[in-house]
């Protein structure tokens, strides 16, 4: 059954200096309509896989098609990707609107399946020249290293870009480098660059988020044609939204997706989980991020003590989507679609069902109109 749609209007508060930075000579209006929903069942098979684990969307506009990256780190399955077909051109998103299409079993350097719980997979993007980027946050407590590579649509691996030292973890206990689960979530390409974060800060940076306290995330820039990491930026995450119950069950926020609206805006979106909290425990927010003027601290091994004097990113929210009075999954990919008949961009939204039981695979589609 076709949802009632929910008509949200954001007014991003964006100074008119900081739009001319950007290249806009007037503050933005961005106004997003809810359009519907689909769920897939979780236990889905498709070719002897189980569809699932879907932590990252990349809308390919020349075949209009949009691959998709499963977290299963080879456990379940061997590590891949799939395509989904997506019927949004009526503006609306119903049962049968989603549709798996084919399935890419992603393969190292040496053209073999990923071992099983070698890397973490979780953000996806395409590049310009048909590659998709792939995110691993990595495994701290067994230090495997967070990574960004490049693959073929084939799923062969084509290259790996260097990390930066700050964002690996050192030992056990760490004294550097990205949490447990806490790593590289995002993926946007944006021209010749690509741009992931970690979720929360890294663990020589400052806490993870709490009830009360918001988490120092950096933000980290490749460029695609050199393949070095060139700039790093401060990304401030909110708290907490809601208290686990028990008090002492396992609660958790953390940034999990940009998508580029231009060289210097993106759209965010945050994840707060708490174990016990009311309905699903999942609290979803989408934030405007504007990066111009922020500072760039890619040369700052460490952040502790130095956060006060240095600018972050600033960010507006957008869209809380309890808002829209649905149950909501661990929703974790984002990627613009095809312009929909009225002119408006489609935004399509997708759940990590992490494979459980009790949790969905969630589809979302919205239309974004940018005044």
């Amino acid at each position: 059954m076709t949802l009632a749609r929910v008509l949200i209007v954001v007014f991003a508060l964006i100074t008119a200096s900081t739009a001319a930075a950007a290249g806009r000579e007037q503050p933005r209006d961005l106004e997003l309509e809810f359009l519907g929903e689909e769920i897939l069942p979780t236990g889905l098979q498709f070719e002897g896989t189980e569809v699932g684990g879907l932590s990252s969307v990349a809308y390919d506009a020349a075949r209009d098609l949009y691959y998709v990256i499963s977290d299963d780190q080879s456990v379940i399955d061997p590590a891949r990707y799939y395509t989904f077909d997506l019927d949004v051109a009526d503006g609306d998103l119903e049962p049968g609107d989603v549709v798996v299409t084919d399935v890419t079993t992603l393969l190292d350097a040496s053209g073999q399946p990923f071992p099983a719980a070698s890397f973490d997979p979780e953000g996806l993007a395409l590049t310009r020249d048909d590659e998709l980027v792939i995110t691993s946050e990595g495994i701290a407590t067994r230090l495997i290293p967070p990574w960004v590579r490049l693959f073929g649509l084939d799923g062969q691996q084509l290259d790996e870009l260097p990390v930066p030292t700050a964002f690996i973890p050192d030992a056990i206990p760490q004294t550097r480098g990205v949490r447990l689960n806490l790593g590289f979530e995002s993926g946007a390409v944006v021209g010749n660059h690509f741009w992931t974060g970690t979720e929360a800060a890294l663990v020589q940076d400052g806490p993870a988020a709490s009830l009360t306290e918001e988490s120092p995330a950096r933000l980290l820039r490749y460029n695609l044609a050199s393949g070095r990491p060139d700039k790093q930026h401060v990304y401030w995450t909110d708290a907490i939204a809601e208290p686990p119950v028990p008090p002492t069950a396992f609660a958790v926020n953390g940034l999990v997706e940009l998508l580029p609206l231009d060289r210097h805006t993106f759209l965010s979106m945050e994840r707060s989980f708490s174990v016990g909290a009311p309905g699903t425990g999942n609290t979803i927010k989408l934030y405007t991020v504007e990066l111009a003027g922020a500072k760039n601290v890619a040369a700052r091994a460490s952040l502790a003590g130095q956060l006060d004097d240095v600018r972050p990113v600033r960010k507006e929210l957008l869209l809380d989507l309890d808002e829209l009075g649905i149950p909501l999954d661990n929703v974790e990919g984002m990627a613009f679609g095809p312009d929909l008949v009225d002119g408006r961009r489609s935004l399509v939204l997708v759940s990590d069902n992490n494979f459980a039981p009790a949790q969905f695979t969630q589809f979302l589609l919205f239309a974004l109109s940018d005044g």
